[in-house]
């Protein structure tokens, strides 16, 4: 395992452990698969792991797997206040104590503001008294680094960055948000001021393996050196001196294991101008197809109409980028063989879902667009057989 220095020397190793995706066996985190996928990770050299108080049960799994194994001081965790849910600083204590005890632990490594949005945002919270709380968890060591993570343009992002006398940032960054996002100029800026960078998202939720085109899965297919599609947005990733750590929501063995290997190989300056010129051509590709440019980090969700927006927007684009009868079964199988059915077409236009959503994606429009493409007249019928009958 490569290791980079955060602010404060600390060694954090490039490759970083996403919580958020476990595999869960309905709504519940399957603990035991997730304590051999983490404990393989632990022993191989990963030391970072990131959840959040809003990912339903997983700051609970991640307490639990590192108390079995007795690994506490072996690892950083890092965890994130979600500031959007709070009206007090009574409020934001109460939260923090309760990701200690959900985490097993009296001390975060790395804690984040969560989705910090704009400068109003903080604005708000430092009227509130977030700077003399951060102030106070920091000298009790309850808090031993202070950050914040980031969905937005870069101007606001360098913002952020010079507000506060952070100790590091978070950003979602991978090669087809070189020019969005935070971006290059944003990384690159974080690191002139000396903030470690960490990576969320470099796969964009597994579009970047899952959802190529078949173009552009060709020209990863003809690499002369066997690469995958993991593996070439990693390398891009590892080859710059300003990435610190790349998260990666690992959920089967076989993730781990090649995530490993690419983190233990991939150097800073090992990129070629022929591994630049096939990156490009990638993005190309993908460019030409994809519909919207979904994560599929449940943000948004729960609609209160019910609809699944990431299963919506993931089979939309598969019409695309796979296969259209392929798309549309997933897209029934997913939204109407379902006891509550979970249809874009159940959408009212509340809004309710743009207002979290990381991307900033236009949903509302964007599920009009999905309706007219996966919900044709018969799959219509379909949905009220399987209503009318219960084939749930």
């Amino acid at each position: 395992m490569q290791y980079r220095k955060d602010k404060k020397g600390n060694d954090i190793s490039v490759l970083g452990y996403g919580c958020m995706r476990f595999t869960k066996n309905g709504n519940t985190i399957d603990i035991d698969k997730a304590e051999k996928e983490v404990m393989y990770a632990v022993k191989n050299g990963v030391n970072y792991f990131d959840t959040a108080y809003i990912y339903p049960g997983n700051e609970v799994a991640v307490g639990e797997i590192f108390h079995r194994n007795k690994c506490r001081e072996k690892v950083y965790i890092a965890t994130k206040l979600p500031h959007y849910l709070i009206k007090s600083i009574e409020g934001a204590e109460k939260m923090f104590q309760e990701e200690l005890r959900r985490l097993q632990t009296d001390y975060i490594d790395y804690y984040l503001m969560h989705m910090l949005t704009d400068v109003d945002t903080w604005e708000r919270l430092k009227k509130m008294g977030i700077i003399e709380w951060i102030d106070e968890k920091l000298k009790s060591k309850a808090i031993r680094n202070i950050g914040f993570s980031y969905h937005g343009n870069t101007a606001m992002f360098k913002q952020l960055v010079d507000i506060y006398d952070w100790d590091f940032c978070q950003i979602q960054y991978n090669y087809m948000d070189e020019f969005s996002q935070a971006g290059r100029e944003g990384l690159q800026y974080a690191n002139s001021k000396g903030l470690p960078v960490i990576i969320m998202e470099p796969l964009r939720g597994g579009r970047l393996v899952n959802l190529l085109p078949k173009a552009a899965k060709q020209l990863i297919e003809n690499d002369s050196q066997g690469r995958t599609a993991a593996e070439m947005a990693f390398r891009w990733l590892y080859n710059q001196p300003e990435v610190t750590c790349v998260l990666s929501g690992m959920n089967s063995m076989e993730m781990v294991e090649e995530n490993l290997k690419t983190a233990e190989k991939a150097t800073v300056g090992h990129f070629t101008p022929e591994d630049d010129e096939l990156i490009n051509k990638i993005k190309e590709e993908i460019t030409k197809v994809v519909k919207v440019g979904c994560t599929g980090c449940g943000y948004c969700m729960p609609c209160p109409m019910g609809v699944d927006i990431p299963v919506t927007f993931r089979c939309y684009n598969e019409l695309y980028t796979e296969n259209r009868r392929g798309a549309l079964r997933e897209y029934m199988q997913c939204t109407a063989m379902r006891k509550n059915q979970s249809s874009a077409s159940q959408c009212i236009g509340c809004g309710k879902c743009e207002q979290h959503c990381p991307q900033q994606i236009e949903i509302r429009k964007e599920l009009k667009n999905a309706v007219k493409e996966l919900e044709p007249f018969y799959l219509k019928i379909a949905k009220k057989f399987i209503k009318l009958f219960r084939l749930w």
